[in-house]
């Protein structure tokens, strides 16, 4: 598989170049260019297939041209110690849990795979790599969990003061680890604000071989594909009619890797979302995207700092126009209904349902003219814990799930003795970048 950015097809490059330098000159964003049919992978996996298992013999499937599959296995393997839950709800309606990792989050999947990849590609090269990123939430957690025992991928992490969360000290750089938290004195804009800086001047790439690990890399992003073959693994005996995937738009990131896996040659039959700005009904009830209105060569390069997938969305519409107007199905959702959904989930199947999941779950109730067939059947994916969104389910439904222990955790503060950086103290976090090679840490 090779991948191409989204602003230019010409600009194709391998699986290693679009993990390690993720964030093309020309602006926009690596996307695969040649998926590839996967069909005899995705079907021979059972409700017996891990997902570390599934994950291993997919990427090698996709990447066998450049790493042979024993890597490939290794990569999959060393990120994956959970798997995800699929929970029956009723005949017809299931839910796909993906916050039983290290942090309550789905991120803890496809930060946890980044790092075991560019550890991998890094050890093969002799190389080293740093990951910078801004957080203000459960960001730095994910990255200190997958990062525990890696030797030659370090972490620039920029957060609020005041608002690190869910570290050891020994994840910090100082005492043997891999992370390099940098508070600064100002708001967590200010934090996105110093990395657009940092990746604005391609030479302070080159030179400290940096990257990310939001899913502005491809790296990040494509595991997500495997969360929807696990589901089908566990589905693939019991149902025989539809499938159809309810999920939150949230920055476009699920219902990407959602497709790439329908373009992997996934069993599905489409993706229900709740509209947004951006992804909504046209005026003939197809499916269209907003932005592409506006000319590539008219915006502002892509977000390094806090990324949205839209422009994927629109590279894979504009690849697919005809067939993804009847693929995916946004629903308008109020807030009065998702309140409503999230006592429904309540009532009739004891879940606690996040803001998230209960849009999702309110959208495919109503998109009912494409999903309830005789046979369909309804997967909810609910991407973090709802132990995370306690104050709208307590709203909605009167009481709130018990805090899990992994969520605690994730979201323990944290107290740096270092100073605060000021927000515009672009030359300290170069100083910072240059002393993980001075220092000879790696």
């Amino acid at each position: 598989m090779h991948f191409v950015s989204t602003r230019d097809e010409n600009n194709k490059v391998t699986f290693k170049k679009a993990v390690l330098d993720c964030m093309p000159s020309d602006g926009g964003l690596y996307v695969p260019y040649d998926t590839g049919d996967l069909r005899r992978w995705i079907l021979y996996a059972d409700e017996n297939t891990s997902f570390a298992s599934l994950a291993g013999a997919l990427t090698s499937a996709m990447i066998n041209d450049e790493f042979s599959p024993i890597i490939c296995e290794a990569i999959a393997t060393g990120a994956f110690p959970v798997n995800p839950v699929l929970r029956p709800l009723d005949e017809n309606l299931f839910m796909l849990e993906l916050y039983h990792g290290a942090t309550g989050t789905f991120k803890d999947f496809g930060v946890s795979y980044l790092a075991s990849a560019l550890e991998t590609i890094l050890r093969m090269d002799g190389e080293k790599a740093i990951l910078l990123d801004a957080t203000a939430g459960e960001l730095g957690a994910c990255m200190a969990a997958a990062l525990r025992g890696k030797k030659l991928v370090k972490s620039v992490l920029l957060c609020p003061k005041g608002r690190l969360r869910g570290m050891d000290e020994a994840d910090f750089v100082w005492n043997g680890g891999n992370i390099y938290p940098v508070e600064v004195d100002g708001s967590e804009e200010d934090c996105h604000n110093l990395v657009r800086r940092i990746f604005a001047d391609r030479s302070l790439v080159e030179k400290y071989h940096l990257t990310v690990a939001n899913t502005a890399n491809i790296g990040r992003l494509l595991p997500q594909a495997f969360f929807y073959t696990f589901a089908f693994s566990r589905l693939k005996k019991i149902v025989s009619g539809d499938i159809f995937y309810a999920l939150s738009a949230g920055n476009y990131g699920n219902l990407v890797s959602g497709l790439y896996g329908w373009k992997m040659a996934l069993p599905v039959n489409g993706f229900v979302v709740p509209s947004t700005a951006n992804l909504r009904l046209d005026a003939q009830g197809a499916c269209m995207v907003l932005d592409s209105m506006v000319p590539l060569s008219k915006r502002t390069p892509a977000d390094p700092a806090d990324p949205s997938n839209i422009e994927r969305l629109e590279q894979i519409f504009n690849a697919n126009s005809l067939m993804l107007r009847s693929f995916v199905f946004p629903a308008p959702v109020s807030e009065e209904e998702k309140i409503a959904a999230c006592k429904e989930l309540f009532i009739k199947y004891k879940v606690y349902a996040d803001s998230d999941t209960a849009s999702a779950y309110a959208a495919a109730k109503k998109r009912g003219d494409v999903v309830c067939g005789e046979d369909g059947t309804v997967v909810l994916v609910a991407r973090d814990s709802p132990c995370l969104d306690s104050k709208f389910i307590r709203r909605s439904i009167g009481e709130e799930p018990k805090v899990t222990e992994n969520v605690s955790g994730a979201f323990r503060p944290v107290s740096l003795t270092r100073p605060a950086i000021a927000p515009d103290d672009i030359d300290s976090l170069v100083s910072v970048l240059n002393s993980l090679n001075l220092l000879r840490i790696f």
